[in-house]
Order: C-alpha cells, then structure tokens, then sequence
C-alpha cells in the first residue's frame, strides 16, 4: 500500500490517460480498464529506492529514454518518468507511440514494436508516412485537444489503422519530453468483414429476386391471357414448382452456412468413422446417381478412418461432393469416392469424368455464389453455395480441401482430416 501511496499522482495521471482515450472512442471500455489494471499492478510490485543517506552514494538517476537527452522529472516535480512512460506505454493494450521533438519517437510498447520497424530515438517515417497523420498531429499541437485519423499502413501487407492522437504535454513545455501519444488501432478485420456482409446480401438478393420475378411473371399471366388455357397452366406452373425448389434450396444453404460460420471456431470433439459416412452417402445418393446416367465406386482403403468430427457436418460435405461430381460427370460416366490414409490424415476423394474446370476458375471455386458457368449451374440446381460450405466446414474440422481438374477429363476434390489421436485405440 505504501508503494501505491507513493505513487499517487503517476496512477491518477495513467488512470485519466486511458479513460480518456475510452472517452474519445480510441480505446474500447474494456482496454481502458485493463490499462489502468496493468498500471496498478506495476506500481504495486515496483521496488521503491531507498532515500540516499549523506554516507551513501547517491543512487544513479533512472536511464533516459533512447533518443533523448532529458527526461527523469526532477524531485517533486509532477512530469512522469521515463520508467514510468514506459510503464504507461505498456499498459496500453494497442500498439502506442510517444513522440517528441516534433516527430522523434521517444518511446513505444511491445505492441507497437511488433507492428512497425521503428525504434525510439528514430524519424517517426521510418515507420509510418501519412500526410492524414501528420495533419492531425499538427492539429493536436495546436488545439491542444485529442484527434481520431484513419490512414492505410501498406508494409508488409495493406491494413486499414485507426490511430489515435493525444498531447500529453503542455505547449510551453520544451526539451525532449514526450509531446503526443499515437494510439493504433487495426481495423482491416473488420472491414473486411463488413465488405464481405455486403456482398454477401447483395449476392443473396440477387440471387431471391431472379426466381421470384420469374414466379410473379407467370402468376400475373395466369392471371390474365393464360387462365382459360390449360396447358400453358400446366407448363407455368411446372416452372413456378422448379423455381420455388431453386428459393428453397438457396434459403436451405444461406442457413446451413450461417449455422456453420457460427460454430467456425470452434473444434468438434465426437470421434467419428470417415469410412461409414462415405458409406451412409453412397447408399442414399445411389438412386440419384442412377437416374442420372452415373455409376457410383466406392473403395474403402482403410476402415475405421477415425476423426474428430461433427457428423452432420461432415455428412454434408460428402454429400455436397458427391452431389456436384453426379450434376457435372460424364454421360453414362463413373462417380469414384475413395477412403485411403495419408500419413497422419484421412483422405476422402470424389472423382468424376465429366468437363472438367479451366485452371483460372479453381482459386476462386469456394467463394459464395462463384460458379464457372452461371447459367448451367442454375439449370442443374445449384446455388453457388455449396463449395462455400464445404471449405468452412473444412476449416473447423482443422483439414484441407484440395481440387485437381483437367478440361475434357473431370476432376477430383480430395477433403483431407486429422487422423484422431485414438485412432488406435
């Protein structure tokens, strides 16, 4: 208690110093309280110097921050420390900088460290060249008061930055203390997803109102010139049965998707048998096959393949496959699914003969509602969403999805998952 007592006016001023970047929007409700956490926790365990008797040396002063010549507050002065700045900088959970000297960084957190290829005493260009940035820094100079900027951080990859600028000195004040204080915040994750939220509604739209304008279409003619003839009733409303059956199907994956995104992250923990799922797969899409022309070979390598697996999920996946091989395969062709062991993994495949896929169409065959030909694949039933699922399925279930195609030859989708731990057992 001693050591808090002490160190008052430090734990007031980091304390202040984070609600107010709370206050400003830089720094969530959450982080704020953690940093004044962390600078609790700091002042309590840091040892306190002895006071230096007239028969003692005098205790060396604290070591200055890199970069400048003066910055250890002189007794019963009210300026923070280098320690204690560093100690501040570190219970800030974001990436911080402090600056001073006009643009010289006095000092950062690990954080920051991590982020940019910038060290105390450097040009803050070294890490970060913004003409946004530089004018809110310029701007908190002047008012004296806190900025929000967004810029674009393109080394190594391209990131979206929310920084935050604060003065944390008076504007008289001089020499090499510490002037402003940069926050980052990344936001390029959440970006990403709301680019990713607004296409995927509008793709889903698109995809509804396609169908749903050819269904009204047919009603409002049954409605007038067709509803005293018999067989063009006969033929609409074949039509409208098959483009309900494309709305529901679409309506059926959107959910089955969104559930699976859900629980993206988190690892499924029933162990499963690969082999009897290929099984069960075969025996109810065996009929289909059928009456599509296909034939379907099943070849167990290795039985039990046991994996770490929702069931349902990976039914689906099979399924999903088996489906897309029997749609796309060769005229009275052959539908191959293979179980066989890959080292520490269980490969399932599923091969068909039919047109194959052109090699630029292959990166992108998992994105939602990508097809290579719209067209058929709206004849023959499909959404666009399938392979979608199949991928993030996939990645819950920690394996790899892998697609090997030639033009005029087929091509075979290969799921592989980690072999259980008690796969032996």
């Amino acid at each position: 208690m001693s050591r808090l007592r002490s160190r008052s006016a430090t734990i007031a001023g980091g304390a202040a110093l984070s609600m107010a970047y709370w206050l400003l929007g830089g720094l969530p409700l959450w982080m704020a309280l953690a940093g004044v956490a962390a600078l609790l926790a700091i002042a309590a365990l840091w040892p306190v110097a002895e006071p230096a008797s007239s028969t003692a040396p005098v205790a060396a002063p604290v070591p200055p921050l890199s970069g400048t010549t003066s910055d250890v507050g002189s007794p019963g002065s009210s300026s923070p420390t280098a320690a204690q700045w560093r100690a501040m900088l570190e219970g800030i959970p974001a990436p911080a900088i402090l600056l001073g000297n006009g643009v010289l960084v006095t000092s950062l957190n690990a954080r920051a460290r991590d982020m940019f290829t910038v060290e105390a005493g450097q040009h803050l260009s070294f890490a970060i060249r913004s003409p946004d940035l530089i004018a809110a820094m310029e701007e908190a100079r002047r008012q004296g008061q806190g900025q929000v900027v967004a810029i674009t951080f393109g080394v190594p990859v391209e990131r979206s930055l929310s920084v935050t600028v604060t003065p944390v000195a008076a504007k008289e004040s001089g020499g090499g203390d510490p002037e402003l204080l940069l926050v980052f915040h990344d936001r390029t994750e959440e970006q990403q997803l709301a680019q990713l939220r607004a296409d995927f509604v509008a793709n889903a739209s698109h995809e509804l109102r396609t169908p749903l304008t050819s269904v009204k279409g047919f009603i409002e003619t049954l409605q007038t010139s067709a509803k005293d003839d018999p067989k063009a009733r006969e033929r609409f409303l074949s039509i409208m049965s098959e483009q309900a059956g494309r709305m529901s199907r679409l309506i059926e994956d959107l959910l089955s998707l969104s559930r699976v995104e859900m629980h993206e992250h988190v690892a499924p923990r029933e162990v499963l048998d690969l082999a009897a799922i290929v099984r069960e797969v075969a025996r109810e899409l065996e009929p289909v096959a059928n009456g599509a022309g296909r034939y379907l070979a099943v070849d167990i390598g290795v039985e039990p393949a046991l994996v770490r697996g929702d069931h349902d999920e990976l039914l689906q996946v099979v399924q999903n496959l088996v489906q897309n091989a029997i749609k796309y395969g060769g005229a009275d062709g052959k539908v191959a699914i293979t179980v066989e062991q890959e080292g520490h993994r269980y490969a399932v495949a599923v091969s068909d003969d039919g047109i194959g896929i052109a090699p630029e169409h292959l990166p992108r065959l998992t994105e939602r509602f990508y097809r290579v030909s719209a067209r058929e694949s709206r004849e023959r039933g499909g959404t666009g969403l399938g392979l979608a699922i199949v991928k993030h399925i996939v990645n819950r279930h920690q394996g790899e999805l892998k697609v090997v195609s030639s033009l005029g030859k087929g091509s075979t989708f290969t799921v592989l998952l980690p072999a259980s731990e008690n796969a032996a057992q």
